[in-house]
């Protein structure tokens, strides 16, 4: 029961600039090797690739079947001209119903279509990750990241169309972008997940309570009060001081920033406000993580996950952390900028770039912060995406 983004609200005010993105002029830049100096990142093999697509739909598959058992039926409820999936099943108290998805995202219609015939064979998957991770050369989450995300998701975390973001989503880009990526650039002590303000406002469902969620993981798990509001929480962290932490984009006033927002559909959750967030959330993709026996999630695009980094690495704190956080932001923009361009998909990277471009000088400060902090030759994939040359990055 929610509208798509409209990207163009969240624009800075007052300003607007014409930076067109021509396909025709990119398309060259697209199928030529990459850049020298590059670090000829290596693509997985393609037999490691197949096997990754089709795990995703198999997990998806048992995601859906779990979701929505065979006692219930789909019913397609319009809202403001569009279809949205919702399935009702009956319960002790009277029928309920439960949040689908979008009719317009075919995944979840030919799912809903084929509901009887869809099958889960939780060995075959088990087997698939395995050879992935371990002869396919995929990277896998940390183990406890993968436990909380699969409790998260099994609650319904990601049918109600939240992501995981952070290192743990970046994990997930190897097998996405049949690329190997490094180790070092997925280590994290953290799990963040973000969700829109106006799906979790709308979709007229919700989790069961997160710290109920995260007890099943680790009972030490506590609420921890916002610095701003003690009687909303955003984040929880267990006797290990792992952080699991909600965000959702701010939109309107710089105001809103560093507050948090009450989130209908997160389980009595709040999420924390941040700048520039509803960009990265934007249209995700759908993806699987490779723990256990796979686990469907939504994750940012690469894309706008690597734009979207260069954009953060310009405002972390000067202290040791921020200048850690700093340099894994910009390893993991320059990996994916890498990875885009060698599997010919620079033409994405251009249209994230412009449209971060487009929204106005506060962004366009970021982007140009966050390219000096690049090495010189991390910064070519990006000059090939965009038809320039790495000197004149952030010049237009």
């Amino acid at each position: 029961m929610f509208p798509y983004n409209d990207c163009a609200s969240c624009r800075d005010p007052g300003y607007a600039v014409a930076i067109p993105v021509i396909r025709e002029r990119l398309e060259p830049y697209n199928n030529i090797s990459p850049p020298q100096g590059s670090l000829a990142m290596k693509q997985i093999d393609l037999a490691y690739r197949t096997m990754f697509a089709e795990l995703a739909q198999r997990s998806f598959d048992a995601q859906f079947s779990t979701d929505f058992p065979h006692n219930g039926r789909f019913v397609n409820v319009p809202v403001k001209g569009k279809g949205y999936w919702y399935f009702e099943y009956p319960t002790p108290d009277g029928d309920k119903r439960r949040y689908v998805g979008p009719e317009a995202d075919e995944e979840i219609t030919a799912r809903v279509h084929a509901h009887r015939e869809v099958k889960d064979d939780l060995r075959e998957r088990r087997r698939l990750v395995n050879a992935l991770t371990r002869t396919g050369g995929m990277a896998s989450p940390e183990r406890f990241a993968g436990e909380v995300t699969k409790a998260l998701a099994d609650a319904g975390l990601f049918r109600l169309r939240a992501l995981i973001i952070g290192s743990v989503a970046f994990s997930c880009y190897s097998g996405l972008l049949g690329v190997r990526l490094p180790n070092a650039s997925l280590q994290t002590g953290d799990a963040d997940y973000a969700q829109d303000f106006a799906i979790s406002a709308e979709v007229g469902d919700t989790l069961p309570p997160i710290l109920d969620v995260l007890h099943t993981v680790d009972p030490s798990f506590r609420a921890v009060p916002h610095q701003a509001d003690k009687a909303r929480v955003a984040a929880f962290v267990n006797s290990g001081n792992y952080r699991v932490e909600f965000l959702t984009g701010n939109r309107g006033s710089d105001d809103h920033t560093g507050k948090p927002s009450p989130m209908p559909a997160l389980g009595g959750a709040s999420a924390e406000n941040l700048r520039f967030l509803d960009y990265l959330i934007y249209e995700p993709a759908r993806t699987v993580l490779l723990y256990r026996e796979g686990v469907s999630v939504n994750i940012p695009a690469p894309e706008r996950y690597a734009i979207h980094k260069l954009i953060v690495a310009s405002r972390r704190r000067n202290d040791a952390l921020g200048r850690a956080k700093r340099d894994k932001d910009i390893q993991q923009a320059s990996l994916l900028s890498e990875a885009l361009v060698e599997t010919r998909q620079g033409y994405l990277l251009a249209d994230a770039w412009n449209e971060a471009w487009e929204r106005g000088p506060a962004w366009q400060e970021a982007i140009t912060l966050g390219l000096a902090m690049m090495p010189d030759k991390a910064r070519s994939p990006l000059a090939v995406a965009l038809g320039v040359s790495a000197a004149d990055l952030g010049k237009r």
